[in-house]
């Protein structure tokens, strides 16, 4: 799987040679079109293609309201942008496919939001466990330009800064046996995302966090290097998991945001006009991706009880006492601590 990535990554950046811009290519349309439908780039008009790395499947809720947005982005935009989606991490994983649109090499991707925190720690406020109370609570926050705006525009000096937020589900624990509380989680290797806090949340909860690549997990617990995953239920069955960890406990740890990140001067670049167009259409995809999950969520679960996954429910809050104290841990210095404080008082 490895190698069939990495070789198509080198393909498609052997492709982008021939590349005029950043993060994508502009194809001219000097000639007059002729017997064309109502979406062809009239004459003269360049069309920018903005490549979009996704680490999901295509039948994946934000991959749906994003192939939506590209639909309606070029047609506003008499089609000088084009917006072509990579998903099933095709691109590389999501840590791979940020240096690709820090680099320009793409113009964006959907990561999870604790890959952030590895560019400004006071990204980990919203990536706590049990920060939220519900996914309500979660975007009355997140699409707050008035708490969001300074720190999504804080990594522009780095090559890319967040445009916006999609809802991700709540994560829960899916093993190979059954787990009930944090003592059966002992001496299980539990992957995680790429962070500081999912590490040490995990530790919490009882379990050894393991981060590693969306892309490898199903055979990292086929062969025992480990003993399950943590996710939402779309995650669960379209990605097979439920095949090696048959046991989803809805421990409802997370809530973690998935950001859409773009890479600085393409998004800069962009006229004002088009970049009104496309936040508008972003927040459009934000509540479509929302109509959908949970007609997936009840899709996914009854795939994967049809493979044979049994999904258990427990006392979150014997899971709760454990990782609160990493809330005093991990929120530190004035700008974290403001923005914790915004986060619980939206709850009430």
């Amino acid at each position: 799987m490895r190698k069939k990535t990495l070789a198509l990554l080198i393909t498609l950046l052997l492709a982008i040679v021939a590349v005029v811009g950043c993060g994508g290519s502009e194809k001219s349309n000097s000639e007059p079109q002729t017997g064309g439908t109502d979406t062809e780039a009239p004459a003269n008009v360049k069309t920018k293609e903005l490549k979009l790395a996704f680490n999901q499947p295509e039948n994946h809720p934000q991959y749906k309201a994003m192939e939506e947005l590209s639909e309606k982005f070029a047609e506003q935009t008499n089609n000088e942008y084009k917006i072509e989606i990579f998903p099933n991490e095709l691109l590389g994983s999501q840590r791979e496919t940020i240096e690709l649109v820090q680099s320009g090499t793409i113009a964006m991707s959907i990561v999870a939001g604790s890959l952030m925190e590895n560019f400004n720690p006071d990204y980990t406020v919203f990536n706590l466990p049990y920060v939220y109370d519900s996914q309500e609570h979660q975007m009355s926050v997140l699409n707050n330009q008035e708490i969001v705006g300074e720190l999504f525009r804080s990594t522009e000096s780095q090559g890319m800064f967040v445009l916006g937020t999609f809802h991700g589900g709540t994560r829960n624990v899916y093993t190979k046996k059954p787990v009930f509380s944090p003592a059966d989680l002992k001496g299980m290797k539990i992957r995680v995302m790429e962070s500081d806090t999912n590490i040490k949340m995990m530790a919490a909860m009882g379990g050894t966090g393991t981060p590693m690549g969306q892309g490898e997990v199903y055979t990292a617990i086929q062969s025992g290097v480990l003993d399950g995953g943590e996710n939402n239920e779309l995650i669960y069955s379209n990605l097979k998991h439920v095949e090696v960890a048959p046991h989803f406990t809805y421990t409802q740890h997370l809530m973690i945001p998935d950001y859409l990140i773009t890479n600085s001067d393409v998004f800069n670049k962009m006229s004002a006009e088009h970049q009104a167009i496309f936040m508008e259409l972003f927040q459009e995809a934000v509540d479509y991706a929302i109509e959908l999950w949970d007609v997936d969520v009840e899709t996914a679960k009854a795939a994967a009880e049809a493979a044979g996954g049994t999904f258990h429910t427990v006392d979150i809050k014997i899971f709760q006492d454990e990782v609160l104290p990493l809330h005093d841990e991990k929120v530190v210095g004035d700008t974290a601590k403001a923005l914790y404080e915004k986060v619980r008082q939206a709850a009430k």
